[in-house]
């Protein structure tokens, strides 16, 4: 008999301390323990949660960005490394498993940093380490792209679990290619935006995302969004008036949880902080699934098929290695 994963899910929107990896983990951990209280078997985080999004490159011209590039790039994680230690632990001791973005720091080059996605199962064991494939817009000022090694389900105590940053789930292939290996559980990690153009409802763009994969996927989003602190509008903006007006735009970001129908399983939370909790039983995902099933009898692979380049990409590749 097939026993489907029943569990709580949390969905964390918060701020870093911006720009302090140390006491934004502590925030991390003291929300795990949190949301394990409350019986959660999965927490959610935010896109680069630790130690922060770089707003700069939205509100300054590159030359005025680069120092802050500096001062994230010297704030930023390395993977494996001793913050990612702590945030394993946390996972391990809450029995949850966690997903949570950070901004992982190149080990060949100071110009390269990646906006990463951390999958750590409910042991503590570091499960995936996706690094978001494109960066979207201004974000190229400060990310390098990743590559398809670690678009991945994972099977964990939750179920087979994928995760996407932000823009990327808006990217059809990237999000097929998570469904045709058996996601059932999707994380999807977003930032606030309020500097996104005037006529832009970063909230609405959140949920309609989040209800076209679960609806297509036939599966559960628990979808996990920053916000934007007092202490971070007065670093960011200093006396500048426009962007700290800009930076206060209400509607800038969205946390919840949807479920296989596309529909908000609970009631989301917009802009405030706080955690989101829903029951998720994935046995909800099989009717739906035979009705329309897009990575099975729901599709034609006689006519359509999607090749991956799963392969890791190195700037140097040594005689040696390729023997």
């Amino acid at each position: 008999m097939l026993d489907l994963p029943r569990f709580t899910a949390a969905a964390v929107q918060a701020a870093p301390v911006y720009l302090d990896p140390a006491a934004t983990v502590d925030k991390a951990v003291a929300l795990i323990q949190e949301a394990a209280r409350h019986g959660a078997g999965l927490v959610v985080f935010p896109e680069v949660f630790v130690p922060g999004y770089p707003y700069w490159n939205w509100t300054m011209t590159p030359v005025q960005g680069s120092p802050w590039y500096e001062r994230l790039y010297r704030a930023a994680v390395d993977v494996p490394g001793p913050y990612v230690d702590t945030l394993r632990a946390a996972a391990r001791q809450a029995g949850v498993v966690l997903v949570i973005g950070v901004n992982e720091r190149g080990r060949h080059s100071l110009g390269v940093l990646y906006n990463t996605l951390l999958v750590i199962g409910s042991d503590g064991e570091l499960l995936g380490v996706h690094r978001k494939l494109v960066p979207t817009w201004a974000e190229k000022l400060t990310w390098t792209p990743g590559d398809g090694s670690s678009l991945r389900v994972h099977r964990t105590a939750v179920g087979p679990l994928g995760a996407l940053a932000c823009g990327e789930n808006t990217n059809t292939l990237a999000r097929f290619t998570l469904l045709a290996q058996g996601e059932l559980v999707h994380a999807a990690s977003y930032i606030a935006l309020p500097v996104a153009p005037e006529d832009y409802d970063m909230a609405e763009a959140i949920a309609l995302r989040a209800a076209a994969h679960c609806f297509e996927g036939k599966l559960f989003t628990v979808v996990s969004c920053s916000t934007i602190s007092p202490e971070m509008v007065d670093l960011i903006a200093g006396e500048d008036q426009q962007v700290r007006k800009q930076l206060a735009r209400p509607r800038n970001a969205l946390s919840g949880i949807f479920g296989p129908d596309g529909r908000a399983v609970t009631e989301s939370l917009v802009d405030e902080e706080g955690i989101v909790y829903a029951e998720i039983d994935l046995g909800r995902c099989v009717q739906p699934k035979q009705m329309h099933d897009i990575v099975g009898h729901y599709n034609r692979f006689d006519v359509f098929q999607l090749h991956v380049n799963d392969r890791p990409l190195r700037p140097l590749v040594l005689p040696e290695e390729e023997a």
